[in-house]
């Protein structure tokens, strides 16, 4: 299977390492991975920042750099729902584009998604000792329904135990521009998930959206917490086994 790559900005801009670990992760699956380098952002800021013109510009350009591609998968679920969710709705009363958006839609995936839903796997051959919780993204959990998906990958981690935290889909508080309008509020928020977090006992929280990660991992540091924040990917990637 040949898969593009959409890498989002948060990942390009600040968390690098986890793009170049989807890429080693998805070809020790024996996937093809090209990444369009033309490729922007998938317009959610403005979507969500009532911007729909702007947010409609950019996803024509998604659909005209990935519209040949036959699986797009991104390491995001929050720009995975933008694509799958807010597209449609955005193109509703333009049906020139809404074969479009429709398509790229169906072929769009989260990486946790694709891999144990497209590919059928959940060992991926990686080895990773330590004890993590896991932190549901709202878009990936409550838009996606992305789920247990992360959760039987992370279990199939030779060496790796995974325990729950309390409410681990209560959002973490980040919400794109929701933290910087109301900053008291996700302020608040991210000090529940971090109490959650350390109640788990786990010195390393694991999830699925970059947005999340820089908000939960800049929160612990702030908190002189010695505990971290990873990328699934981080994990599924670490020392992995020929396949």
């Amino acid at each position: 299977m040949r898969a593009a790559l959409f890498i989002t900005c948060l990942t390009d801009l600040f968390f690098p390492e986890t793009g170049e670990d989807t890429v080693r992760l998805l070809r020790r699956l024996g996937v093809d991975v090209i990444f369009p380098r033309n490729q922007t952002c998938c317009g959610q800021p403005a979507y969500n920042s009532g911007f729909h013109q702007d947010a409609r510009a950019l996803a024509r350009h998604f659909v005209e750099v990935f519209e040949d591609s036959e699986v797009i998968v991104s390491p995001s679920g929050s720009c995975v729902s933008m694509a799958r969710e807010a597209y449609p709705r955005l193109f509703a009363d333009e049906p020139a584009w809404q074969a479009s958006v429709n398509a790229i839609a169906a072929r769009t995936y989260e990486l946790s998604e694709f891999i144990v839903d497209v590919l059928g796997v959940e060992d991926v051959g990686a080895r990773w000792p330590g004890v993590v919780t896991y932190h549901d993204s709202c878009h990936t959990a409550r838009s996606l329904r992305v789920r247990e998906q992360p959760r039987r990958l992370l279990r199939a981690v030779e060496g790796l135990e995974l325990v729950e935290m309390e409410h681990a889909d209560f959002c973490c508080g980040f919400g794109g521009t929701f933290a910087v309008r109301m900053p008291d509020i996700s302020g608040a928020m991210l000090d529940e998930k971090i109490a959650r977090i350390q109640a788990s006992g786990a010195p390393t929280v694991v999830t699925t959206d970059a947005g999340c990660l820089m908000n939960i991992g800049g929160g612990l540091r702030r908190r002189g917490i010695p505990a971290r924040a990873l990328h699934l990917a981080n994990i599924l990637a670490a020392s992995g086994r020929d396949m």
